[in-house]
């Protein structure tokens, strides 16, 4: 059995198609379960370093899978070919501006269309306006928490129609808003704390427009999480 944290293992159940592009693979892991469990026939791991990806290379060759998996040495989406014909991309354990900087600059290589499953920790807003700039529509979300951090984990298809997101989807997600889960509200309000204390430290003649900022996006989280202490 390969070895597999269960945020990853959340993200594999999203996985389509036979071809997994896997980028910032970290030692091959989710391209190596997805094969074992006949989630897919091949794969490509992508990693932009060399420390990593002679890690994945080697342990591909572990578990005799190099007939199966590619291992690429590139910067994103570069190490994708047309001839690929990848149909998901998988991207995670990375900050969603981070992700979107990833996806934006290898649009080119999104020509066929293939399906995202994107596990961000931070900032994840920013990944979702992405998404609807380059013509996705998120499908589905999971909030989930490994080793006390929270992540979330974002799935879009193309769309074949215009896709325009409130802010409030935006920010807290079209799905994991509707659901509002324990970990939802602890997220949240953790957020809601830590903008709180950055307030209490700005001038507010010096950071006016950082003050409009924080302000707004209290506003935002107070709406979304009132219902909770009511």
């Amino acid at each position: 059995m390969i070895p597999l944290n269960q945020r990853l293992k959340q993200v594999s159940q999203y996985i389509k198609g036979d071809m997994l592009a896997d980028i910032g693979s970290d030692h091959a892991y989710l391209p190596l379960y997805a094969l074992e469990q006949n989630l897919i026939q091949r794969a490509i791991a992508g990693e932009v370093i060399k420390g990593p990806y002679n890690s994945s290379k080697q342990n591909v060759a572990n578990y005799q899978a190099e007939h199966a998996i590619d291992v690429r040495l590139g910067d994103g989406l570069s190490v994708i070919q047309p001839e690929d014909h990848v149909s998901t991309i998988t991207i995670c354990g990375m900050g969603g501006p981070l992700i979107a900087k990833i996806l934006t600059e290898g649009q080119a290589k999104l020509e066929h269309q293939p399906r995202l499953v994107l596990q961000s920790n931070i900032q994840t807003k920013t990944l979702r306006y992405c998404l609807q700039q380059l013509s996705y529509r998120i499908i589905a979300e999971e909030i989930l928490v490994e080793k006390g951090h929270i992540y979330e984990i974002v799935v879009a298809d193309y769309a074949t129609t215009p896709v325009t997101l409130s802010e409030i989807e935006a920010t807290f997600g079209p799905y994991l808003i509707k659901e509002k889960t324990d970990l939802f509200y602890k997220k949240w309000e953790h957020e809601q704390q830590s903008l709180l204390k950055i307030k209490q430290n700005l001038d507010s003649t010096k950071h006016a427009e950082r003050l409009q900022q924080i302000n707004h996006q209290l506003t935002l989280i107070d709406e979304v999480i009132r219902d909770e202490n009511q």
